[in-house]
């Protein structure tokens, strides 16, 4: 059996493209050259969710002729070039929105660059001279245009690229300074930050790691090897990443794109870097980990949420159309039938061989995966999509303490979930955004240990679009100083808290686990003797259980309080006496607080 894992063979990757295609198709304006699905209009308005439909149901079309070397039963080819047609006649009344109009037109003019280029035989080769004359002047507002300085620097890169290509306008200057700027990303063991702040989550694989490879290709030239390392590098933690169910980590924005998770496997495969077969296992879950639980739904289509519907989900740029970013996840469709990663079977996941702990470097995160119950869960000292010293209000998405493959965030409130907080005369929490991180490390026991500190602070989000991470803008109070240090072993985390400075009371949140899902349990010891459970909504359960802990009143300053924390399978609770922790496999280590 070729995918015994899984279940999925390449013919089930095709037909969930098709489907997908051909669902949209109802939604399409006369010419195809708008695809509005049903729902309520994102932030940008309904002429940019036009185009999103578009262009990014484009990419699940361009992938599957790719593949197929130009065969195209449903006339995928023929279909779109009407829309490219339509889209980029000036006079049009189906007209796209121009990249000079508004800057989400700058994200989708790179996917139609792209598979203007993978289909080249078959599409772009046989549109007449005035509808290429016309994706050349639609596309030309790229040269020279201001780009945000994260993953978008990639969008102006392509699209000159693809202008080089066809004999169009291009600045090399501009591909060049964008080729520097993107390099700046670069962190630890082959990760990237998505700009200059502690920006890590899902676009590191879907974005950065998957437009070099596709730039590379279009400029005629051979991938850099140093990229093809630090690919090969970040592939080894990403595939530590998925759960044993498929779930990808839940973390980062733009979680609406679903199975996009699935991109940098399919990246490896075609840069040639990676086992074919875990690489095609921890795509297979991914999307097989969305497919089976409602996404797509009955009608075929892709809604705002992670399983099912949920609004809350979305940042303010997502739109009906939006969630089709999920098409990257399709990508490995251009590759071939008879490719490796298509005819080699199936390798375990890591969670699926065994436990294993693993220190990610960049990111600041301490991973454990636990073959028993198949969750994989990162404690978090690292990441806030900020900068230390800031006292922004907490993006729940990327400045929590902990984040799984089973549990969901809570979006809104105070911190609760994952977090280590001082409560205020009003029982408010407090936020950690701006902390400092400790370094983060493996014991010779194989216990992983990480700590951060910051000064808990008071406030409210600041002004502007919510793009899923803190704004600036709103004035803090300031409390005490926070410290906080991990040490985790399986499917437990000792947690070690203490304040400094003024007194305040403490209280340590536990995983968001939904009911009826993986055990949650947070066990205080000596002065968090207040306890309870909280019940909130998130997309995997209306019901989702958050248990905490707290200390009756004032904690002591100085003094280190202890706390832990499951999720999972778990056997007794860790012990902390004496200096040492006692971990359930008998393993004992000292405290790391010192």
């Amino acid at each position: 059996m070729i995918s015994p894992y899984s279940g999925w063979t390449r013919e089930h990757w095709a037909g969930l493209a098709d489907r997908l295609l051909l669902s949209a198709r109802p939604f399409a304006s006369p010419t195809h050259a708008r695809i509005s699905f049903p729902g309520p209009s994102g932030g940008y308005g309904p002429d940019v969710d036009a185009l999103e439909g578009f262009a990014r149901t484009f990419l699940a079309a361009g992938f599957r002729v790719a593949g197929e070397g130009g065969r195209d039963p449903l006339g995928l080819m023929e279909w779109y070039a009407e829309g490219i047609a339509a889209g980029t006649d000036p006079h049009s009344p189906e007209r796209w929105v121009r990249l000079d109009e508004h800057g989400q037109a700058k994200v989708e003019a790179a996917s139609i660059a792209l598979v203007l280029h993978l289909t080249r035989p078959w599409l772009w080769d046989r549109l007449t001279p005035l509808v290429r004359e016309q994706v050349v002047d639609y596309l030309a507002p790229a040269i020279g245009s201001d780009y945000p300085p994260i993953n978008w620097v990639w969008f102006q890169i392509v699209v000159e690229q693809f202008l080089a290509s066809v004999g169009g306008p291009y600045a090399q200057e501009d591909i060049d300074a964008g080729l520097a700027l993107a390099a700046g990303f670069e962190r630890a063991d082959g990760w990237y930050a998505d700009g200059p702040e502690r920006a890590y989550d899902h676009y590191a694989g879907w974005a950065l790691h998957f437009y070099p490879l596709l730039w590379s290709e279009m400029a005629g030239v051979a991938p850099d090897p140093v990229y093809l390392s630090r690919l090969e590098r970040f592939l080894d933690d990403a595939v530590h990443l998925v759960g044993a169910d498929g779930s990808p980590l839940v973390q980062g924005r733009s979680l609406a794109y679903r199975f996009a998770a699935a991109t940098p496997f399919w990246v490896g495969a075609r840069a040639g870097v990676g086992s074919p077969g875990l690489l095609r296992r921890a795509a297979s879950g991914i999307v097989r980990h969305f497919a089976d639980r409602g996404a797509p739904d009955g009608d075929g289509l892709l809604t705002l949420g992670w399983h099912g519907p949920w609004r809350a989900i979305a940042q303010d740029y997502s739109g009906p159309g939006s969630p089709y970013w999920a098409a990257k996840g399709l990508f490995g469709l251009s590759l071939p039938a008879d490719h490796p990663v298509w005819t080699a079977v199936e390798e375990p996941l890591p969670v699926e061989t065994g436990d294993f702990g693993r220190v990610v470097r960049a990111p600041g995160w301490l991973v454990s995966g636990t073959r028993a119950d198949g969750i994989v869960r990162v404690v978090n000292h690292g990441t806030d999509h900020s900068h230390p010293g800031s006292d922004l209000a907490d993006a729940p998405l990327y400045a929590r303490l902990g984040y799984s493959t089973a549990t969901f965030p809570l979006l809104s409130g105070d911190p609760l979930d994952q977090s280590v907080v001082v409560l205020d005369g009003e029982g408010r929490a407090s936020h950690r955004t701006g902390f400092t991180s400790g370094p983060v490390r493996a014991l010779p026991s194989g216990t992983l240990a990480g700590s951060s500190r910051w000064r808990a602070h008071w406030g409210e989000q600041g002004p502007g679009p919510d793009h899923g991470y803190a704004r600036a803008g709103a004035e803090m109070r300031h409390g005490p100083e926070l410290e906080v240090v991990s040490a985790v072993r399986g499917a437990w985390e000792v947690r070690f808290v203490r304040l400094t400075g003024e007194p305040g009371r403490l209280r340590v949140g536990g995983w968001p686990s939904p009911e009826g899902g993986a055990v949650t349990r947070v066990v205080g010891g000596p002065g968090l003797t207040e306890s309870g459970t909280a019940v909130a909504a998130t997309p995997l359960g209306e019901r989702t259980l958050v248990p905490w802990c707290a200390t009756p009143g004032a904690a002591e300053p100085g003094r280190w309080y202890a706390a832990a924390l499951l999720l999972g399978h778990g056997d007794a609770a860790p012990s902390v006496e004496d200096g040492k922790i006692g971990w359930p496999d008998g393993t004992i280590d000292d405290v790391p607080t010192a």
